[in-house]
């Protein structure tokens, strides 16, 4: 077994465990999984309570990414659990989950340590004025415009259709910087139960109230939470909406499911640090030491992964730190072909110093490198001989000798007649 798993990662094999409420889930879904099995992904169809589950074998993980499709369980099947997901999280796996209006509780406990909240069991997300014209009368089936998506390319596409939602609302708190609103509902969207009136202020209220959210986590692992598994259905990928008496519109869902699918499982926004280098400005291989007030030009090889391909990545905002506990100096580099590099001159203090490299961006993952170099002070034979600021010390230097000079031979050449009147 440990052998078949070095063999998958050497092959890039892209291994999907897909955990489904029933099998049906599998017919009603078809088109989702398809798209996957488009993109080079094998899928092992599994239900979430299946007693036979385990993630890892042999102290290595048998998938690289999960879809969990099934919102109502309460305990997942055989070796897997909250924790364990949590584990595969932190051992760099992707994960994506999709609930409803009685999320159950397992999934809660994932999305909490995750740093988000699905609304309480029955709450569903209701718009009184973006619903469509199908809607039973609850306005619960919800019509996104694509202005609520978050403002990157790499995690979204160009989805441009309005989106067909039903589902649980979450909620995530604002100030972790690495959870991310990826579809937000309008300023007139709000989450409670239906059939319920309303007597107290409901949790989660306009922008506050995120249909699918999302986590880039600090090793690079992505999570996906939507709250809505009907989003990604065949039924909602094919449905023709119609809002405010309106023309009916196709749907953009599948397009973002496809989309922010490729983004979750690490195909899409994807970098990869290939080199790292630093020398003095015109020279080629890096020195023992570095001196103070000398050039030096520091650069990192990066890729980013498009349609399966490594290509040079095209970014032009990585920055570089040269950091002795604080940073020294902080420069924009440039990037040609993949390369991106920066020159400055080190500072006029010496010590032990960084070279920092730590680029995040919405929907990029991260680029972190460190590289330890020392600055030495100037050799004794390096000094300047003569300072243009101190030219007027030197004059007064000079100055001083050429008076003592022409006072010693005023005191030695020079008698009082009182005197020579006396040795007479």
């Amino acid at each position: 077994m440990l052998l078949l798993c070095l063999v998958s990662q050497i092959s890039g094999e892209k291994r999907v465990l897909a955990l489904l409420e029933n099998l049906a889930v599998k017919e009603t879904h078809s088109i989702y999984f398809s798209t996957l099995t488009s993109h080079g992904f094998t899928v092992t169809y599994k239900v979430a309570d299946d007693a036979n589950l385990t993630l890892k074998k042999f102290g290595e993980f048998l998938y690289d990414n999960i879809i969990v499709f099934a919102p109502t369980v309460e305990e997942f099947g055989g070796a897997l659990s909250a924790e364990a997901i949590t584990e595969f999280i932190d051992g760099g796996g992707n994960l994506l989950i999709s609930g409803n209006a009685n999320t159950g509780e397992v999934l809660r406990e994932i999305a909490s340590e995750c740093g988000f909240e699905v609304d309480e069991e029955g709450t569903t997300v209701i718009d009184h004025l973006n619903f469509d014209a199908k809607d039973g009368g609850q306005h619960n089936l919800v019509v996104s415009d694509a202005e609520n998506l978050i403002k990157s390319e790499t995690i979204v596409g160009t989805v441009t259709a309005p989106l067909l939602f039903r589902g649980a609302g979450i909620l995530a708190d604002p100030s972790n910087p690495l959870v991310l609103g990826i579809l937000t509902g309008s300023s007139s969207a709000y989450s409670h139960n239906p059939d319920e009136p309303i007597r107290e202020y409901p949790h989660a209220t306009g922008k506050n109230t995120l249909l699918i959210a999302g986590l880039q986590a600090r090793n690079n692992a992505r999570v996906v939470f939507a709250g809505s598994l009907e989003f990604f259905s065949d039924e909602f990928f094919t449905a023709k909406v119609s809002r405010n008496g309106g023309a009916p519109e196709s749907t953009g869902n599948a397009q973002l499911a496809e989309t922010l699918s490729l983004w979750c499982f690490n195909e899409r926004g994807l970098l990869r640090l290939d080199s790292v280098n630093h020398h003095h400005v015109g020279q080629k291989s890096p020195p023992e030491f570095y001196t103070i007030r000398e050039m030096v030009e520091f650069s990192i090889q990066v890729s980013e992964k498009k349609d399966g391909v490594w290509v040079p990545f095209k970014g032009t905002d990585v920055q570089v730190e040269f950091v002795r506990i604080d940073p020294f100096v902080r420069a924009t580099m440039t990037n040609k072909g993949g390369r991106v590099s920066a020159q400055f001159k080190i500072p006029d203090v010496y010590g032990v110093y960084q070279f920092r490299v730590n680029h995040q961006r919405v929907g990029y993952s991260r680029i972190q490198t460190t590289t330890q170099v020392s600055v030495r002070p100037l050799r004794h034979n390096q000094y300047e001989r003569f300072i243009h600021s101190a030219y007027p010390y030197y004059a007064s230097s000079f100055s001083m000798m050429a008076g003592v000079f022409l006072f010693a031979l005023v005191f030695l050449y020079t008698k009082d007649d009182d005197t020579k009147k006396k040795t007479e």
